[in-house]
């Protein structure tokens, strides 16, 4: 899927963290697609296409981030759309994960975002077209089992992303979310490998959604292209659920 005449980026330059795979990888290609300037921040670059630039970077390394976000400006010439997509994940109830998860996981999947954003910051305002897309989850507003602190911490994310909008809105910068529903991507892959029965387990994921499938990450980039669009001229706070009517249908049983 590539990016269409609706949704005309050409000449953005724009950041997306953990844009090596997955959701990331896909945005960044679709950004591009539709005319962006892209660079990418992974931690691993070794599978990053040709066709896509980037840095070496983890979230949880400030100097890092700083040095990435500063070399990718550098390279570009400023600084238009800063997509926060990198994240970890995390499986159980409260009482499954220690102390050290915790914080490991609040630190990249919230504090990563506070990092790179106050980096790319005084680029941003020196934009004219300035907009960041935070990749938070359908977790952070339905309670989903087993997932206490994956959801902590896109709950917060969500919660962070409004306050940005309200503290920059009038800088210039628009700041808005998208919460993607279940995604065929490689670490939801992980996951059903490591199931009992892996077959039974897609099953049970796609039936969650009221479209009966798992969402496309190019769906879910393509949302986050339109909100970093100037067609999105007029979108800040808000929250855009990719997620097949999740969030909010409530469908009779078949």
């Amino acid at each position: 899927m590539s990016g269409g005449e609706s949704t005309d980026l050409r000449g953005l330059r724009a950041i997306v963290t953990g844009g090596a795979s997955g959701i990331g990888l896909r945005t960044a290609r679709y950004l591009r697609a539709c005319g962006s300037e892209v660079r990418v921040l992974d931690v691993r670059l070794e599978d990053l296409p040709d066709e896509l630039a980037g840095f070496r970077a983890d979230v949880a390394d400030d100097a890092a981030v700083r040095s990435a976000v500063e070399a990718s400006v550098l390279d570009m010439g400023g600084l238009d759309v800063l997509v926060n997509n990198a994240g970890i994940g995390a499986q159980g109830t409260v009482a499954d994960n220690d102390d050290a998860t915790w914080h490991r996981v609040l630190d990249i999947n919230v504090v990563g975002a506070v990092r790179v954003t106050r980096a790319a910051l005084p680029a941003l305002r020196a934009s004219e077209r300035a907009s960041i897309v935070n990749v938070a989850s359908i977790a952070a507003t339905a309670g989903l089992p087993h997932r206490a602190l994956y959801s902590a911490s896109k709950g917060a994310l969500l919660a962070l992303s409004r306050a940005m909008a309200a503290d920059h809105v009038r800088e210039g910068i628009r700041v808005n979310a998208v919460s993607p529903g279940t995604t065929a991507t490689e670490w939801v892959d992980r996951l059903l490998a490591s199931a009992e029965d892996p077959q039974s387990e897609r099953a049970a994921l796609e039936a969650r959604q009221p479209h009966g499938r798992l969402v496309h990450p190019d769906e879910v980039a393509a949302a986050i292209a339109f909100l970093a669009s100037p067609l999105a001229g007029s979108t800040t706070g808000t929250n855009l659920e990719v997620d097949g009517g999740m969030s909010g249908l409530r469908l009779r049983p078949m």
